[in-house]
């Protein structure tokens, strides 16, 4: 799909991973948490397009340079049934306010009612407001009620 600046929102494929990767970890350090980012290209590979595939991806491309991301994954919620997850949605910084996030949410969304989905959900950190912003002029709900748990790989090694 081509939009507005030469813009080009399609699936991701392995050879974007290299690209990928690095806006994930523009991501981690506006999010200033850098340190957090242990993934890999290869690591990416075969969760991505190995046996196990465990999540798709959307890039917006632009004259052959990624400049945004939509990384997404099914889950099921036994209240609703069949949902979709969005894990990342980044925009590289020089092309943050040009549209790109908007293109890719659209995108996210026509995928979402191809697949039935009967919700799609999302975090953003209470301190991003351009990130609420851009939710909330798309029509989302932000639900403050829900408290996130984790446990971290470490974590899950020692757990008897």
């Amino acid at each position: 799909m081509r939009d507005r600046e030469n813009i080009t929102i399609r699936t991701g494929t392995r050879e974007d991973l290299p690209q990928v990767l690095g806006l994930i970890k523009e991501l981690a350090e506006y999010e200033r948490a850098p340190q957090e980012v242990d993934n890999t290209v290869e690591r990416m590979e075969q969760d991505g397009f190995g046996p196990e595939k465990v999540f798709d991806f959307l890039v917006a491309e632009k004259e052959g340079r990624i400049v945004g991301l939509a990384l997404y994954y099914w889950s099921y919620s036994t209240w609703k049934g069949k949902c979709m997850y969005l894990e990342d949605l980044v925009v590289t910084e020089s092309q943050r306010r040009f549209g790109v996030g908007r293109l890719l949410f659209r995108e996210l969304i026509k995928i979402a009612r191809e697949k039935d989905v009967r919700r799609l959900s999302w975090q953003v950190l209470e301190w991003n407001e351009p990130a609420i912003q851009f939710y909330k002029g798309i029509g989302a709900q932000l639900d403050p009620e829900w408290i996130n748990g984790r446990l971290t790989y470490e974590q899950l090694k020692h757990i008897e």
